[in-house]
């Protein structure tokens, strides 16, 4: 059985079987990334729970162990069951397309996002370009969930929340650039490769201006607190997705952590040196600190799960921004700040000052 199998596999031909690894992997980091979007759910509630000396979910278990363990399924079967109510007066095609178009970009991006030394899914030598175009596309799902929903109060929440994205896009696109610069390359398995060596290596130590805008940006992107204007409920009525409900409701902030994970993995590889190891360098046969030293998908786990961490914690730090102030810090702040770095950065680059030009 299984050779026949074998010579099955031996007989396609050589595209159909690239094919059908990359729809493998596809199918893999899918799944894995639905089941960490659901969890994340469960880890912020236990997180914030902890920050506030109560208790989080602990009553659904998974198993019959685990207290909490379960909570992400009822969530899901809760929402599943509900349901889908859409306005008489919508356009529905569109209504029910939006929560669509908010979550694919972000599931799809990560095609061209490195995962270990030897596995990209798709890679490509324009990955920031693709990274570039997908993210910024999540925010029409968010202008039409407003508009199709034929009310006033959403269409207001989708034009304060679009306005916030797009301003924070530029900040965003700007530090991406420094990036660019430092490494010479579009390519996110080159960009992470070029940071080897050791932390002093890594880009956000000559880029951490560059690294504290693109972070702030990744969080004004998501709609995650302190820049949560699209969840003000005393001011715009829950915002663009008030007449939601369901999984139509639900898919909106699914795409909301699928945005968190996948902001925080671009900043473990434009900045934090992706999948290598902080002890790179060390050799092999030193005990403990040699296998630590070895570049792995662990070590872009970490980083993803403390980038993670800091926007639960922000959650349960900062209050709410004005929207006023919001604008201001994303356009009279961050924008001129990548301007002047980048600017520091190209004096840098021709007279080869820095780590990553001394080659």
């Amino acid at each position: 059985m299984l050779e026949s199998l074998q010579n099955f596999w031996t007989g396609l031909p050589q595209e159909w079987r690239a094919g059908a690894i990359s729809t493998g992997w596809i199918l893999a980091v899918t799944i894995v990334l639905i089941l960490c979007v659901a969890y994340l759910t469960l880890v912020e509630r236990k997180v914030l729970g902890w920050m506030q000396l109560r208790r989080g979910p602990n009553r659904v278990r998974l198993f019959g162990f685990a207290p909490g363990w379960g909570q992400p399924f009822a969530d899901v079967f809760k929402l599943l069951t509900k349901e889908i109510v859409v306005p008489a007066n919508a356009n529905k095609l569109l209504f029910r397309l939006a929560p669509a178009i908010a979550l694919i970009p972000a599931f799809a991006t990560w095609a061209v996002v490195p995962l270990s030394p030897n596995l990209t899914v798709a890679n490509i030598d324009a990955g920031l370009l693709y990274v570039l175009s997908l993210t910024s596309a999540g925010v029409y799902g968010v202008i039409l969930a407003g508009w199709a929903a034929n009310s006033k109060y959403a269409f207001l929440g989708a034009m304060r929340s679009a306005a916030q994205i797009v301003a924070y896009e530029i900040a965003m696109g700007f530090a991406i650039v420094g990036v660019l610069m430092a490494a010479g390359s579009l390519n996110l398995d080159t960009i992470t490769r070029m940071q080897a060596g050791n932390i002093g290596h890594w880009n956000v130590v000559w880029l951490f201006p560059l690294f504290m805008v693109y972070f702030i940006s990744g969080v004004a992107e998501t709609n995650r607190a302190p820049f949560d204007v699209a969840e003000g409920e005393s001011e715009i009525v829950a915002g663009f997705h008030v007449e939601y409900s369901g999984m139509g409701f639900a898919l909106f902030f699914l795409a909301e952590y699928a945005n968190m994970i996948l902001i925080s993995a671009l900043t473990a590889v434009l900045f934090w040196g992706g999948w290598l190891s902080p002890l790179d360098g060390v050799p092999r046969e030193v005990p403990v600190l040699g296998f630590l030293a070895q570049p792995s998908f662990g070590w872009l786990f970490v980083k993803i799960a403390i980038a993670l961490f800091l926007f639960l914690w922000f959650r349960a730090t900062f209050p709410r921004y004005r929207y006023d102030q919001i604008m201001r810090l994303g356009w009279k702040v961050l924008i001129p700040v990548t301007l002047v770095w980048i600017t520091v950065e190209g004096v840098m680059a021709n007279y080869h000052i820095g780590p990553w030009r001394a080659g």
